[in-house]
């Protein structure tokens, strides 16, 4: 009796481990259905993520590239009307640094060692509000750029001068001799003589003054005027990044060689004698 009911837990214990057995086969293939289905949900979910976050990106650095370019345009409208006003006022100071009447000659020269001598931001913002601290005008955002093309061209044109007057004083006096001889007047013989060879001797010394202009109109950040470094300091704050400002030397880096490679080609033209 003790045997045959042995023999039927055993029987029964065996059954129950089967069907334990195989519960738990069911059990488990249908948590793995539900992991691979969950898994293959969330593949399509973070594609879309991160397409979505690559598509982001890409907006905010065209739109850096876009006010990058704008705050571009401006630097070189500062950089083309310093050297319209500069290079004019430059060969008149040089005139009156030469000129026989000792005051203006005096005047000049103090002229142009203070516009060597300080810092041309030091300059900008005298050059801005000066006219409030000496006469009580009123200065706004118009008068912003008009007071950087001020100060740019008035401190250029006292290197400028500098450069004219090395190039001028280097001519032999033989020529203005033979052009006396030959009848031409001081203005004839300094216009169609002496100045195209002036210009020739000084463009060197130009092309590195100009070269130096491209990077100096960063310095108008002093005045809170949106020129390109100002905007890519602003995105680089605001944005936590170093973007901007490699954007920016990429800029100055291109507008430099274009201006070298267009001074190399007016100098080659110029020499005609080699």
């Amino acid at each position: 009796m003790k045997r045959s009911f042995s023999n039927s837990a055993l029987t029964n214990v065996l059954k129950n481990a089967g069907v334990l057995r195989s519960l738990y086969k069911i059990l488990s293939g249908s948590e793995r259905l539900q992991k691979n289905k969950k898994n293959t949900q969330g593949l399509p979910h973070f594609t879309a993520a991160a397409s979505f976050a690559l598509m982001e990106e890409h907006m905010k650095f065209s739109v850096m590239l876009e006010q990058l370019s704008s705050g571009m345009l401006k630097s070189m409208g500062i950089f083309f009307l310093t050297l319209i006003f500069s290079l004019p006022l430059g060969l008149l100071i040089a005139f009156g640094r030469m000129s026989k009447n000792k005051i203006l000659r005096t005047v000049m020269k103090v002229y142009i060692s203070v516009m060597r001598g300080t810092p041309l931001m030091l300059q900008l913002l005298v050059v801005y509000f000066g006219p409030f601290y000496l006469f009580g005008m009123k200065i706004g955002g118009s008068y912003r750029f008009l007071a950087i093309i001020i100060g740019f061209a008035l401190n250029y044109a006292a290197y400028f001068a500098e450069i004219y007057r090395s190039g001028i004083e280097s001519m032999p006096q033989g020529q203005y001799e033979a052009a006396r001889v030959l009848g031409y007047s001081k203005a004839q013989c300094f216009c169609h003589i002496i100045f195209p060879q002036v210009v020739k001797r000084i463009l060197p010394s130009i092309t590195n003054e100009v070269i130096t202009l491209v990077k100096d109109t960063s310095l108008s950040f002093s005045l809170a005027y949106a020129e390109m470094f100002t905007i890519a300091k602003q995105i680089a704050a605001s944005q936590t990044t170093f973007i901007p400002f490699v954007v920016a030397a990429i800029f100055y880096y291109v507008f430099n060689l274009v201006v070298a490679v267009a001074m190399e080609t007016i100098e080659k033209k110029m020499s005609y004698y080699q």
